[in-house]
């Protein structure tokens, strides 16, 4: 299970490729979106990203699942820019968004977090000379990766507290207690990593 995501194992050339290519390639494509502008470019990354998922075998359900949470921004950025600027600008930005989303996730989907971390560790070994250490570097961002699911258990238990209460979905009541837990959780963790001779 890949903490960012739902690790998917699999034999597919996708799954095969090493870890450090697929982020250079999704940085790359990150970067080379900045110079796209018309419709059939960006309508060829996005065949192209989709056809990523195809190979990877990855179920449709589950290709969709990565961009549902950014539904209501991209509907809301494609009548934006339809009303200001028509539907081929509007179709180059939401496709533009949709297609990096889409991109990010497959990268997820298909690499290990440990394998991930390890090529991030391996590219920033050059930067020693410049006081960079690789090593705390994969950690925080290790740390980070394992924060989202735990904030998002934290999230549903204080939601679960918020039923079994029959307490109304009030916004400020479901963030403080959230808010509150997080902190602790961190403060543990803090209190861990220094037990284990990590400095601050």
């Amino acid at each position: 299970m890949n903490p960012l995501g739902l690790y998917l194992p699999g034999t597919t050339p996708v799954h095969r490729a090493p870890a450090g290519f697929k982020l250079l390639l999704m940085v790359a494509v990150g970067v080379a979106s900045v110079f796209l502008g018309r419709v059939w470019e960006v309508a060829a990354l996005l065949l192209v990203v989709v056809g990523g998922y195809a190979v990877a075998r990855i179920p449709f359900r589950t290709a969709v699942a990565q961009v549902r949470p950014l539904l209501w921004v991209v509907a809301f950025a494609a009548v934006l820019h339809v009303v200001l600027d028509g539907w081929q600008r509007a179709f180059v930005v939401v496709g533009i968004v949709v297609s990096l989303v889409l991109l990010a996730g497959l990268v997820t989907l298909t690499t290990r977090t440990d394998a991930m971390v390890d090529a991030l560790v391996g590219m920033l070994r050059p930067l020693r000379r410049f006081g960079v250490d690789p090593e705390r570097v994969g950690l925080l961002v290790a740390l980070g990766i394992r924060c989202v699911p735990v904030v998002v258990g934290l999230a549903e238990e204080v939601r679960d507290a918020q039923r079994a209460r029959g307490l109304t979905a009030s916004p400020r009541a479901f963030a403080v207690p959230l808010v509150v837990r997080s902190l602790r959780h961190a403060d543990a963790l803090g209190e861990a990593l220094q037990a284990r001779g990590v400095e601050d």
